[in-house]
């Protein structure tokens, strides 16, 4: 009993990573077009972030540890 409820859980939870296209819901449809833009954005270009949204990585990392400077704004609360 206990394997037949296991199994059908990871069933339920397997179909849940579904690839299917985006679409609106039934009655609604995509936001209008931005102004100045001939066209509406796709569901595949509103997806998408920009460089804004996801920046890539620029912290070095440190190689040995380091004091740390004084912060003058790092104060204890009032």
């Amino acid at each position: 009993m206990r394997i037949a409820v296991v199994l059908g859980s990871a069933l339920l939870l397997a179909a849940c990573g579904s690839r299917a296209q985006l679409t609106p819901p039934e009655g609604a449809s995509l936001p209008i077009a931005p102004h100045g833009a001939t066209a509406p954005p796709s569901a595949d270009e509103l997806l998408r972030l920009d460089a804004l949204a996801a920046p890539e990585r620029s912290v070095e990392l440190r190689r040995r540890s380091e004091e740390r400077q004084d912060d003058p704004f790092d104060l204890p609360p009032e």
